[in-house]
Order: C-alpha cells, then structure tokens, then sequence
C-alpha cells in the first residue's frame, strides 16, 4: 500500500491504547501500514491492516481519505 503521500492521524483512542502498549511513535506507525502482509477494505472509506510484529499479528483499523491525503487511524486490536 503506498502510504508515503498520506499524514498519518491516530485517534485519541488509539494513542492512549495501543499506541502506548505497542510503544509506537509516529514513525513506528507509519512503518508498520507499509510492512502490512494484507491490507484489506471493509467499506467504502474503511480498511483493516494486518501486520506481524514479534511473533504476535496485530490489526490496524483506518479510514483513507483521498480527498486530504489522510489515513486516519481508529483503532487497533492484537492477536496470536
């Protein structure tokens, strides 16, 4: 997925929970949408990321919007 010309907007939500137990900054995010194994859409503006980390599969939920050049992420959530 080619993420480089978007600005990367995480959610409060997202920051004060996953963010911080994932210890990701800005950049730590950024590299994680780019090394995603599988990027899919679920809706209309919405889409699931799914990336590998230390062994663990984590999930980032974000919505694209063409028209500001943004990926605004919602959430996310961890699995094994």
């Amino acid at each position: 997925m080619e993420i480089t010309k978007y600005k990367i907007r995480p959610s409060k939500h997202f920051i004060l929970t996953w963010m911080r137990k994932w210890g990701y900054d800005q950049q730590g995010l950024q590299s994680a949408l780019e090394q995603a194994y599988k990027v899919e859409k679920v809706g209309k503006y919405k889409y699931e990321a799914y990336v590998r980390t230390k062994g663990k599969s984590r999930k980032l939920i974000f919505i694209k919007d063409e028209e500001y050049k943004e990926i605004f992420i919602i959430t996310g959530a961890e699995g094994t």
